[in-house]
């Protein structure tokens, strides 16, 4: 074994950043339904317009 402890160092180095990017990912359920419920908002913002300048005959708009 001529690379002493340095796969053992390696493994726990890598389990130690594992364990960093999950913590740093974890979301609570209310955060989470709030983004969703924001994110749902501003697509229906979104599709309202489309539909408006649907409506309006601007059709220029939907060929960018």
């Amino acid at each position: 074994m001529t690379r002493g402890n340095q796969r053992d160092a390696d493994r726990a180095k890598a389990q130690k950043k594992l364990a960093q990017q999950s913590k740093s990912k974890k979301e609570g359920g209310t955060s989470f339904a709030k983004r969703a419920e924001s994110d749902a908002e501003i697509m229906r913002a979104k599709q309202a317009a489309k539909e408006a300048a649907k409506a309006a005959g601007g059709s220029q708009s939907a060929n960018k």
